[in-house]
């Protein structure tokens, strides 16, 4: 299996001159994932912290809801995840066809994408708490920056922080796949049996879609921001179930979509 960075000849132009050069390039490679030996999912992604992937994308999605679910998870060298569940755990072939379609990036109706959260058992977040100081807000883009190591060599890298309510960084994943950021960091903290993260905040590195929000509220993540705009649906989502959303996080200045009365 290959790193997350590899190295490739390119020509490079500096004020009209032309030199050879090398450069440093994430990678961007498949993972398939299969669950009790059925192929369940594949993703493009940047090899590392695999076993955090998929194991994160089951859960997010709705397949997944507890680590204790899980027998083993081992994965070989051509790119293949295997999750074994233990007897009586195994979710049928109808549900994992609904929940993957519903939550693709296909355009499935957004209306029918919130309907489909509360199907599958999502329910407001609590709408009093946590709250936080707004003067740290502006201190986790430059803190989770700083954390992203692949990100420092290539510059092609999404990244997930996960912060406590005093601003302190607790983990980070850096991912070519915005969702596949979070999805490692989420599995990350689903395997260590952390869940629900409750008194945290997740910090994206771009733009908040419908679909990172959802994954922040099956964490049970009540605050997320991101330094890019969310999108229409992303609102309505946190808006719906109860997730502080703010976006745009630039310097000292942000904006709050939802959930402004956690911060103080």
């Amino acid at each position: 299996m290959r790193g997350n960075i590899i190295t490739v000849p390119i020509e490079k132009i500096d004020a009209g001159e032309t030199a050879s050069a090398q450069d440093l390039v994430a990678v961007e490679d498949p993972l398939q994932i299969r669950l009790n030996d059925r192929d369940t999912a594949i993703t493009m992604r940047t090899p590392g912290n695999d076993r955090e992937l998929a194991a994160g994308f089951l859960f997010t999605e709705g397949i997944l809801e507890d680590p204790s679910q899980i027998r083993s998870i081992t994965q070989d060298d051509r790119g293949t995840i295997c999750i074994q569940l233990v007897p009586g755990h195994s979710p049928e072939a109808e549900r994992l066809a609904r929940n993957f379609y519903v939550t693709s990036s296909c355009g499935v109706c957004g209306k029918a994408s919130i309907q489909a959260l509360e199907a599958t058992g999502c329910t407001a977040l609590p709408r009093d708490r946590p709250s936080v100081n707004r003067a740290l807000i502006p201190q986790l883009p430059e803190t989770l920056r700083s954390s992203q190591a692949v990100f420092e060599r290539t510059g092609g890298l999404h990244a997930a922080g996960l912060f406590d309510l005093a601003g302190a960084l607790v983990a980070v994943r850096e991912d070519v796949g915005r969702h596949n950021a979070v999805d490692k960091l989420i599995g990350w903290a689903f395997l260590e049996k952390k869940l629900p993260l409750a008194d945290h905040i997740l910090m994206l590195s771009g733009r908040i879609s419908f679909e990172l929000v959802q994954k922040a509220l099956r964490g049970g993540i009540p605050i997320a921001a991101a330094v890019g705009a969310p999108s229409s649906l992303a609102i309505e989502t946190a808006l719906r179930f109860g997730v502080t959303l703010i976006g745009f996080l630039r310097g000292n200045r942000f904006n709050v979509y939802s959930g402004a009365s956690r911060i103080q």
